[in-house]
């Protein structure tokens, strides 16, 4: 089991990157967070992050392919990914810690 990150400027990018990535490998999507920075001077002043778990073979691929498809709006420099290998229980369990949950229930609620 691995946990895996993805972080960069634009919601849009994100979920270009991460629908790539779900294709690419047999992932979960866990979670998402935004970030506004300090310095509005970036040009998409917006940070997302995206959390995934799977395999460890998976989220590497997932990690690779996302990368590749979020480069595609950002520079090298704006663009984070990152693999926890068979994380500690508790590690695991503030990934799950999230602005956007993907649980079913939250889902239904937030379309109403």
């Amino acid at each position: 089991m691995a946990i895996g990150f993805l972080e960069c400027a634009g919601y849009g990018a994100v979920l270009y990157a991460m629908d790539k990535a779900c294709k690419a490998a047999n992932i979960r999507i866990i979670g998402i967070d935004t970030i506004n920075p300090k310095d509005t001077s970036a040009f998409i002043p917006l940070t997302v992050q995206v959390k995934f778990e799977g395999g460890i073979d998976d989220v590497k691929e997932a990690c690779e392919t996302a990368e590749r498809a979020a480069l595609k709006f950002n520079s090298p420099n704006e663009v984070l990914t990152e693999i926890i290998e068979n994380p500690y229980e508790g590690t695991k369990a503030l990934s799950h810690i999230t602005k956007v949950s993907l649980e079913e229930k939250n889902i239904i609620n937030f379309r109403r």
